[in-house]
């Protein structure tokens, strides 16, 4: 039970995403901490019951959501107009936030920092078997028709990584890489030579990056300036043996041209965690290829992962209630080079 004292003095808090999700990320725990710190304006909403009750809005000062988020659009903070902080227990807010929303000055923070962590195991974990030829031994030993002998594994030893992007997961594979002795080299055009150095890493031009990795993983944000990035030729100029992983977003890779380089060079192999159409049609060319491993998505937090996720939102609401710094706050700034 609250106390009486607390409920005069905490702020006024909603959560409002997606039911399916909600447990997962506000799990028993979670809101044990929250139920300590906040005073909930009414019972956890949907986007669709929202709609119907955006009075519950008008005195919250502190909106708490994740996957299922509602858009932060004029219509809600009209109806919030004690609004000061959004605590969103996901990743990636580009489908959250407005014009509307950053011209109000409401602060927000987000746990794509915590999601990077399970994204960039998956990411290892996909380099290292690559990197001894997994996928296409496994092909091999499963009989069909016009799949070529695996080329020499390159092996774990000083080979070579390309990583499209240090982002806040590129950041983090680049890390658990580290015991591994691999060579790793880096396209980001916000990353500086000096960075990369004390990085460990090399910065190189994105040509050079797919001609002389045995492994490229792509962690860009989907921008305007990265849509179809990777193109067929870059895939072509790829090593014999050769894997190109997706884990980011589906609309970097132009995926009818992937599909032909893919055609042509069967000794490749394409691992894709995200696909431009989710989930892909089940009659796309692309995935009836031999050599195209598909996984729907799960490189991010998946089933107690999630937890993860609202304790990182508790955390930054004792830091706003402090009056301290939150750690993952995000502005428009740095909105426009997250992945």
């Amino acid at each position: 039970m609250i106390q009486t004292a607390h409920r005069r003095t905490a702020p006024i808090a909603l959560l409002v995403m997606n039911t399916r999700f909600r447990s997962d990320v506000y799990c028993h725990d979670v809101r044990h901490a929250l139920d300590t710190l906040v005073h909930w304006a009414g019972p956890d909403q949907t986007v669709d019951s929202l709609q119907g009750r955006l009075s519950l809005l008008r005195d919250v000062e502190l909106l708490f959501t994740g996957w299922g988020a509602p858009v932060l659009d004029r219509n809600l903070l009209d109806a919030a107009p004690g609004l000061r902080a959004v605590f969103y227990g996901g990743g990636s807010i580009r489908h959250v936030v407005t014009p509307e929303f950053w011209d109000r000055e409401i602060t927000i923070t987000s746990a794509y920092g915590m999601n990077a962590r399970p994204v960039a195991a998956y990411t290892v974990g996909a380099i290292l078997l690559s990197l001894k030829c997994f996928w296409q031994h496994v092909r091999w030993e499963q009989p069909a028709a016009g799949i070529s002998p695996p080329v020499r594994p390159a092996g774990t030893f000083r080979s070579t990584v390309g990583l499209v992007s240090m982002s806040q997961t590129g950041r983090r594979v680049a890390q658990l890489m580290e015991p591994h002795e691999l060579t790793v080299l880096v396209f980001d055009p916000y990353l500086t030579h000096l960075e990369a150095a004390d990085l460990g890493v090399s910065k190189v031009s994105l040509e050079v990056l797919f001609a002389r990795s045995d492994v490229v993983s792509l962690h860009a944000p989907l921008l305007p300036e990265t849509a179809n990035l990777i193109t067929g030729n870059l895939v072509r100029a790829m090593k014999p043996g050769a894997t190109l992983i997706n884990t980011a977003r589906g609309g970097l890779i132009r995926e009818a041209e992937l599909h032909a380089a893919l055609s042509e060079r069967l000794d490749l192999t394409a691992v894709l965690d995200v696909v431009v159409q989710e989930p892909p049609d089940a009659e796309s060319p692309l995935f009836r290829l031999p050599n195209v491993i598909y996984t729907p998505h799960i490189a991010g937090s998946q089933g107690k992962e999630c937890q993860r996720l609202g304790h990182c939102m508790v955390d930054e609401l004792r830091r706003y209630l402090m009056g301290e710094p939150m750690q993952w706050t995000i502005d428009q700034e740095k909105l426009a080079i997250l992945a």
